[in-house]
Formats: C-alpha cells, sequence, structure tokens
C-alpha cells in the first residue's frame, strides 16, 4: 500500500507540551481554590479533557461546570510564556515532508486554541492542511472520529495514511479508523497495537517515501 499522507498527533508527539498543559490545569482550578500539585506530572497524557473533567470534578467545587473549567485551563496555557521546545527532528521531518508534496495533517485531543497555539510555536502551518481539535469533532481520541475525519478532510482511504502517535488513547484512536499506525516512544519503549514503533521522527520520512 503506497502512503501519501501523515496524521501528526501534536502534543508529545511533536512538541513537549505536556508539562504547559500540566502547569495550566493547576494554575486555573487553584481560581477555585483547589490545589492538584498532588497530580504526576504526566497523570493526563494524552487523554480527552472530558475524560479529565470526570476524574477530577468530585474534587472541583459543586457549581463549576467543566466548560467554565476547560476555558480557564485553555486560558492559563496560551498565557503561559515558558519555553515549549518540539520533539528531536519533529519540524525537519515535516519541512521534508512538505519538500516532497506528501500531505499532513495535524490530528489532537486538544481544543481549537491550544492546537493553533502550538502550531504556530513550532511554524508548521504551512506544510499542514490543516488541523482537527477536540472543538471539531463529536467524540475525542480513543474514537476513531478524528481520524476518520481527517481522512476526509484528506480524500484519502485510511490505509493510505500514517498516523504518528505517543500515547495508546491516540494509537488505539488511529487503528480503529484504520490507517497505519507508528508508535513514537522517544525513551526508547513499546507501544501496544501499532505497526511500528520508532525513537526517530526521521523514521515517518524514510516510510513514507520507501512506498513511492
Amino acid at each position: 500500500m503506497i502512503r501519501r499522507a501523515v496524521a501528526w498527533d501534536i502534543d508529545g508527539t511533536l512538541v513537549d507540551s505536556e508539562p504547559r498543559h500540566h502547569r495550566a490545569l493547576l494554575a486555573a482550578s487553584l481560581r477555585w481554590g483547589v490545589d492538584f500539585s498532588d497530580l504526576p506530572d504526566q497523570a493526563f497524557r494524552g487523554v480527552h479533557m472530558g475524560d479529565v473533567w470526570d476524574v477530577l470534578r468530585d474534587r472541583l467545587p459543586g457549581d463549576l461546570g467543566m466548560v467554565e473549567w476547560l476555558a480557564a485551563i485553555n486560558a492559563c496555557y496560551a498565557a503561559d510564556r515558558g519555553a515549549m521546545a518540539p520533539m528531536p527532528g519533529a519540524v525537519r521531518t515535516m519541512r521534508a515532508l512538505a519538500d516532497r508534496g506528501v500531505a499532513q495533517i495535524c490530528v489532537s485531543n486538544s481544543s481549537r486554541s491550544v492546537v493553533d497555539a502550538n502550531i504556530a510555536a513550532l511554524g508548521i502551518g504551512d506544510c499542514i492542511l490543516g488541523s482537527i481539535s477536540l472543538d471539531d469533532v463529536t467524540a475525542g481520541k480513543p474514537d476513531p472520529t478524528p481520524y476518520r475525519d481527517a481522512c476526509r478532510r484528506l480524500a484519502l482511504a485510511p490505509q493510505q495514511v500514517v498516523a504518528v502517535e505517543d500515547s495508546a488513547t491516540g494509537a488505539q484512536s488511529a487503528r480503529a479508523a484504520g490507517l497505519f499506525v507508528v508508535g513514537y516512544c522517544p525513551d526508547g519503549g513499546g507501544m501496544a497495537d501499532v505497526d511500528l514503533v520508532t525513537a526517530d521522527l526521521g523514521d515517518i520520512l524514510a516510510l513514507v517515501m520507501a512506498g513511492e
């Protein structure tokens, strides 16, 4: 099967944004006097924010709604001036793919404002055809909807698209949608139910171009 496009997860795959997400959650929650500093730094890596709300809602004020809480988190994320570094080889690989005419799209479980902030920080807007955010779908990862919508936007069959994910949640979404799934494990670990595991995003370029 010739692979004609790449669908990129963003958080933890293209950019090391997980610490920033965690800081935003803690800072926003403090507005209501709730201290979540006991949570591990990677407590909700790759987790749909609706599911995060379900886990934490009992520790939040009873009159606080999910929409208000999430909006506060997103505002804190956007206002954070802390460094946010691209993952090794991410931008270089995306630009090499774009130079070769390979279609690319970003598929994220984050809100539209966060997705746009990350794309702007990375400077990759000219490399992609668009992006899918949590605000654009009826169900987020691990549901297959985000990747199905990405394939429709690319006008390609799922089997022609490579999904690159760093979390089990994202990999499950891409697998259920029928894409070729690459598990990105920069620490050299493994990931279940994927077609390929790599610690080097440069391997995505070789994988796609090998099918020419």
